[in-house]
């Protein structure tokens, strides 16, 4: 599951942000090198949603740090 809502990451620890955002960096990897390659994507929309999904997470564990 690529995408998750801020309700879904208020939720989470601070570690579970982290591995998570691990985990979708990862899979931003994945879907630049099929990119890349010319190939298909499953999902068109899928690069565009991880890509928030992972800017969501940043802003939540800033917003943890300044508290």
């Amino acid at each position: 599951m690529t995408y998750l809502s801020a309700r879904d990451i208020a939720e989470m620890s601070s570690e579970g942000r982290r591995r998570r955002l691990k985990e979708l960096q990862e899979e931003m990897l994945q879907l630049r090198a099929q990119q890349s390659l010319g190939g298909s994507v499953s999902n068109p929309g899928s690069y565009k949603q991880v890509r928030r999904t992972i800017a969501r997470l940043k802003t939540a564990m800033t917003a943890e740090k300044k508290e």
